[in-house]
């Protein structure tokens, strides 16, 4: 028996034991009206891990009963999402590919006196189906024949009806504690063309029905649903139990993934991209799996992410800083290092030779079993990052400062001895002392210097744009407020930055650490390159 990790693994043990289930079945039902986002990728993994774990199936399976909303274009990008994340589905399925087989089961519950057609409009279903507390309304037209109802459901087929005129609902009980067990709709007239069938019909079955069929019908044993359809449950196996299902799917639910920071809501997300708060859905500040991956979070960074939280049964909020700490681990330890600066400040060496330059070594990723190294290229005049030198430094201040010593990384210990500024007293250039003796790898200056800093050489130094990201949401600020209210306005910060040559050499797309700065790769931004942040440095996760 496979070793059991969390309750949904133990319900499955317990089923296979009791020869209760022979086979194990599960299905990634997304609906195709936007992109995956993070809260996807927990089911894909447990889905997908299930199948893995048991030697099962999981087939992908597009909940396209709403085609007002759904487009082949999501279909297309849920696809190269699943396949990112390195899982692969035994079937690709389709609610449409059984709508002729939803519709005849619901001749079935029809004919069984399970179902009525209703002329109530939605609103007046919704002001009947009663409270909590209260009992629903029972419909006038509850107690038709089946001989009418049959007729009536065979027009509203036949489009003899206008949309919202008439319904089909399921006959339970409307005075049930749960309002979902309250005579639901489970079929409604809606004139949109399908992705997938065109206009071959005008009457769509609610997912709430067609969710248990379609799982019967594909040998689904353990449907897996996020935690608000622990209610709708009833139903789910109500139906199952009206038609006869055998072996009948189970229902089990989870707690659904809520990341702080992040718009975890495919509605809003539709919103953001519609109104051009965002550059589309895979904008990298976007938690779609399409802005995650073209921000460049390996997928076995999100994967360990989703593995690490656990599956668990109560609704939870996980930090953003846990994601990003997943992350950081996977590129600290696969990432190369490159030198850039954001705000560049120039800076002379001024008794380094004319004309000269050299070759350093320099460590291509230090967390490597064999160490590798490259050159890069030295010279009289280099950048530094502004933010590296102060004229009024604080207390304990370890990088450059007039009179101080810092060492170029890899390079040379060097020392400021004076400051340029321009007409309106802001510093342009720094004139600095190097002491050849220092020379990383072979320092023989007996000189003494606590910090270290990253530097380009001027010749060589390419200009690009690089941007570094904030979060869509400010949570802290704005917990429990709308979307709308919690938006931060300045999500993207942009630098026009100097680089060493090196990295735009390098394989368009491929993560490299800028030394001290963050993880960025090559983005192309509206047919421009840019240096694009995956993620900083500074670590907030508490461990």
């Amino acid at each position: 028996m496979v070793e059991a990790t969390n309750f949904i693994e133990q319900i499955i043990n317990e089923e296979l034991e009791s020869g209760k289930v022979n086979d194990v079945y599960t299905r990634f039902p997304p609906e195709p009206n936007g992109y995956l986002h993070i809260g996807h990728a927990k089911s894909l993994c447990i889905n997908f891990g299930i199948k893995e774990k048991y030697n099962g199936k999981c087939n992908l399976f597009f909940d396209d009963t709403n085609p007002s909303k759904e487009k082949t274009e999501f279909v297309d990008a849920i696809k190269q999402d699943i396949k990112w994340l390195g899982f692969s589905w035994d079937k690709e399925t389709y609610a449409s590919d059984f709508f002729e087989k939803i519709y005849e089961f619901a001749l079935t519950l029809i004919k069984k006196g399970k179902a009525f057609v209703c002329d109530m409009s939605p609103e007046e279903i919704s002001k009947n189906r009663g409270t909590l507390t209260e009992a629903g309304k029972e419909s006038p037209w509850r107690n038709r024949s089946i001989e009418e109802n049959l007729a009536l459901f065979e027009d509203m087929k036949n489009g003899k009806f206008k949309d919202g005129e008439k319904c089909l609902r399921a006959k339970i009980d409307m005075a049930s504690p749960n309002v979902n067990m309250r005579d639901p709709v489970i079929y409604r007239i809606l004139r949109a063309t399908h992705h997938r069938t065109g206009d071959k019909w005008c009457i769509y079955p609610m997912y709430d029905y067609a969710h248990p069929i379609c799982d019967y019908l594909q040998g689904v044993s353990h449907s897996i649903c996020t935690l608000e359809f622990e209610d709708h449950r009833p139903l789910y196996d109500w139906v199952g139990i009206e038609l006869g299902f055998n072996p009948k799917p189970r229902q089990i639910e989870f707690a659904r993934l809520n990341v702080t920071n992040l718009v975890m809501s495919k509605r809003y997300l539709k919103k953001l991209v519609e109104d051009g708060s965002v550059d589309g859905w895979d904008d990298p500040r976007m938690p779609t799996l399409a802005g995650i991956r073209n921000r460049g979070i390996p997928a076995d960074a999100l994967k360990d992410f989703c593995s690490r939280i656990g599956v668990c049964k109560a609704n939870s909020e996980v930090q953003i800083s846990y994601l990003e700490a997943c992350v950081r681990e996977n590129l600290n330890l696969n990432a190369e290092r490159a030198m850039g600066v954001l705000n560049p400040l120039k800076l002379t060496i001024t008794n380094y030779p004319e004309n000269q330059t050299e070759e350093l070594d320099f460590e291509i990723n230090p967390n490597e079993e064999e160490k590798r190294t490259r050159k890069i290229k030295f010279g009289k005049t280099v950048y530094i990052d502004r933010d590296d030198f102060s004229l009024d430094p604080p207390p304990k201040y370890k990088r450059l400062k007039l009179e101080g010593m810092v060492r170029l990384k890899s390079a040379y210990i060097i020392r400021c001895d004076e400051v340029v500024k321009d007409e309106n007293g802001e510093v342009i250039e720094l004139l600095c002392t190097y002491f050849p003796e220092s020379k990383s790898g072979a320092d023989n200056s007996g000189l003494k210097c606590k910090g270290v800093i990253q530097w380009v050489e001027e010749n060589s130094a390419v200009d690009i744009e690089i941007r570094k990201y904030g979060y869509l949401l400010n949570d802290e600020e704005y917990a429990g407020q709308d979307f709308g209210e919690r938006m931060n306005k300045e999500s993207v910060s942009i630098y026009q930055g100097k680089v060493e040559p090196y990295l735009m050499q390098a394989e368009f797309g491929a993560p490299f650490q800028l030394l001290r700065t963050g993880y960025f790769k090559l983005l192309n931004v509206k047919d421009k390159t840019v240096l694009s942040e995956i993620v900083s440095l500074k670590d907030n996760f508490n461990k």
